[in-house]
């Protein structure tokens, strides 16, 4: 196939299958689009049978993880953990009015984005947190904004917290404890860098009176078998990795538990259990791999080598960072992933971790930079709330820079006193 050609019809392909996915016609999968377009440059020769399903191959594991945390997110839902938090929360309001409810948001936003994933908190803790606001009779604006921008900062702690850090994990070459370690102090300071923010940003929500006379708080017991098969999960991904097995096992194990007593209970099917692990969606990261495989090839590879610094250097690491951010604004952030990795990878965990450092906080910028975030925006509709672009931009341009700053900072100093 002509190399201009394969250019061109590698990122006009990539642009509809992103476009698709941000507008979902009609409701239909992202996978829809992505796999359609996948077979053709493979027809066309842009991309070699060979080359796709090495690619295909590579990301098998990572998205067979991606879908089994996401089946045990939903089933921790099912046993009531995520109406709990937010019953939890809602006492801490309680004495402290949105102040209180903005703290609580981002304490159990982080944890459960850190230990169950992005999607978690955008498709099964934001509406908790809505109502929850309503109840209390809170502005919602600040506290659904924090869902959305702990999707994405406060995806940085673990490698199961996002699709990008497994993504990078595996390219890392790091254990599961020592990622962890790594990026303990960027998680926590970017986490600091948004609740100021927020706190600023949001002062004339979090200073109105109530809308109502706050609803009493309805009680709602923690789940305890959930929360310890979550618990030992978490414990078992360290374990594996020390033992040298995929922490995919120790999901797996946590996902069988939860599963098996649901099913046993009636509360669930084994339908619902596969619908949870979002088979379309994982199918979608599969040929989206192998369109962004196509563009990498045909010119976006080259470009990024020439402008991506070498090195493990402050000035450097904020350099991947900065790159990494703007891309993922540009294509979205698990396209940027994918071109960046391959780059980074050969100058060690350094750059891998600074550009998962980009691409995790950079997409708070604008709707775009992440699915998590446009997701996020359709949960909101969905729920009758409208979500206004310019606000999400401002907050976005006050609190991304920052962030990252602080995040690769803490990054460099933690390469520094525990070594890669």
């Amino acid at each position: 196939m002509n190399t201009v050609l394969a250019e061109s019809l590698s990122a006009a392909l990539l642009l509809c299958v992103l476009g698709f996915a941000v507008l979902r016609p009609r409701g239909l999968p992202e996978a829809a689009a992505a796999v359609p377009a996948a077979g053709l440059l493979v027809a066309l020769g842009a991309v070699s049978p060979s080359d796709a399903w090495a690619q295909v191959r590579e990301l098998l594991p990572v998205v067979g993880f991606l879908a089994v945390i996401l089946a045990l997110a939903q089933l921790c839902a099912d046993e009531g953990l995520f109406r709990a938090a937010g019953a939890a929360v809602a006492r801490r309001a309680a004495g402290g009015g949105p102040v209180g409810l903005l703290g609580g948001v981002f304490l159990v936003a982080s944890g459960v984005t850190a230990a169950l994933s992005l999607d978690a908190t955008v498709v099964l803790l934001t509406p908790v947190v809505l109502a929850t606001a309503a109840r209390l009779g809170a502005r919602p604006a600040p506290h659904v904004h924090a869902t959305a921008h702990l999707s994405n900062s406060a995806s940085l702690l673990l490698p199961v917290s996002n699709l990008t850090n497994l993504l990078a994990f595996a390219a890392s070459g790091l254990t599961f404890t020592r990622f962890a370690a790594l990026m303990f102090l960027p998680w926590v300071g970017a986490i600091a860098v948004e609740y100021a923010v927020f706190r600023r940003f949001f002062r004339a929500d979090l200073a109105a009176p109530p809308e109502h006379v706050p609803e009493a708080v309805e009680p709602a017991p923690m789940p305890r078998f959930a929360l310890v098969v979550l618990s030992l999960t978490l414990v078992g991904f360290a374990v594996a990795s020390v033992a040298g097995a995929s922490p995919a096992w120790a999901a797996l194990a946590g996902t069988i538990a939860l599963g098996v007593r649901a099913l046993r209970r009636r509360e669930t099917t084994v339908r619902q259990v596969v619908a949870s692990a979002a088979p379309a969606f994982c199918l979608f990261v599969l040929a989206l791999g192998v369109v962004v495989r196509a563009v990498v090839d045909h010119g976006l590879g080259d470009g990024l080598a020439r402008v991506l610094p070498e090195g493990d250097s402050l000035p450097t690491l904020l350099a991947v960072a900065g790159v990494a951010a703007v891309l993922a604004n540009l294509i979205n952030n698990l396209p940027a992933v994918l071109a960046l990795l391959p780059l980074a990878a050969g100058g060690g965990a350094g750059p891998v971790l600074a550009v998962l450092i980009g691409v995790n906080i950079g997409p708070n910028l604008t709707y775009a930079g992440s699915l998590a975030t446009l997701l996020w925006r359709r949960v909101l509709l969905e729920h009758g709330v409208p979500v206004g672009l310019g606000r999400f931009t401002r907050l976005g341009l006050l609190t991304t820079p920052a962030a990252l700053v602080v995040a690769v900072t803490a990054l460099w100093c933690g390469l520094r006193l525990i070594g890669a």
